[in-house]
């Protein structure tokens, strides 16, 4: 199955009760149960919810993953992978970082105890010299925000799997049209899907892609303990925007090459 159809038809199915096409809305809090305990899969819509289910399958498709586990933000999803640590553990991430998550790693996690270091990753070997006992993560953004600079994916979870940390990449700005950091190594994705994968400007929303069953458990444990879930109609909004995520970022990639082949040859671009 090539991408631009997975991105229509990737774990998504017709609805069952009615055929519908598209995925419904299943604004509910609370589901019926035909006995205590006895239910269809669905028994609180903290936990779970159809809608969210289907935006869930679809991703993890797109990513190459098995699991993804969505959050009311992208941050919502980093404070989830950080809960992973413990006090005293250490977080190595890019130095060129977005300042929402230096801001979260610093001013929150920092007065609980973790540690965060920020490494130019941009030549591999710089993490080998900085990565120790107590890093737990190592935090790759790449294409940076916004600078728009390069990790060299492969080679760092190399080195962290070497030393025994987990990797998260932060894939929001390249999209799953453009790389998939499962299949070079990474143990996490994460998207803030406020981005390109919602496509429009009017939902915020992030997500997790993993594929490693235990690490995905973690990850629920967490999603459902701490409660920062996002909405059915937030998880909708993703799903009608993941369908033209390829026709859109195309066509982003061509409209920047034509303004760096028009900025290569002009006068006053050095």
């Amino acid at each position: 199955m090539k991408f631009a159809t997975k991105v229509i038809h990737a774990g998504i199915e017709p609805d069952p009760s009615t055929g519908a096409i598209m995925t419904p809305i299943f604004q509910t809090s609370t589901y019926c149960q035909t006995a205590p305990g006895e239910h269809k899969g669905y028994e609180y819509a903290r936990t779970q919810n159809p809608t969210r289910s289907v935006l869930e399958a679809n991703l993890a498709v797109l990513e190459n993953g098995t699991d993804a586990i969505c959050f009311s933000s992208g941050l919502a999803a980093q404070d989830a992978v950080i809960k992973l640590l413990s006090a005293g553990d250490e977080i190595v991430a890019v130095n060129d970082l977005y300042g929402g998550s230096y801001r979260q790693m610093v001013r929150v996690w920092g007065q609980w105890g973790l540690k965060s270091k920020f490494v130019d990753l941009y030549d591999a070997q710089n993490l080998e010299k900085e990565i120790g006992p107590d890093t737990k993560l190592v935090w790759i953004e790449t294409p940076t925000n916004p600078m728009l600079n390069i990790v060299d994916i492969a080679a760092i979870c190399a080195i962290a799997r070497k030393h025994g940390a987990l990797t998260c990449v932060d894939n929001t700005f390249a999209s799953p049209y453009l790389q998939n950091p499962l299949d070079m190594g990474a143990d996490i994705v994460l998207h803030s899907a406020t981005k390109y994968l919602g496509g429009h400007s009017d939902v915020v929303h992030g997500c997790l892609v993993v594929k490693d069953k235990s690490l995905a458990e973690r990850l629920k444990f967490i999603q459902n303990a701490c409660g920062a879930v996002p909405g059915p109609q937030d998880c909708f909004l993703i799903l009608r925007g993941i369908k033209t995520l390829h026709l859109r970022v195309q066509r982003a990639c061509e409209n920047a090459a034509k303004i760096a082949e028009y900025l290569a040859s002009h006068e006053k671009v050095g």
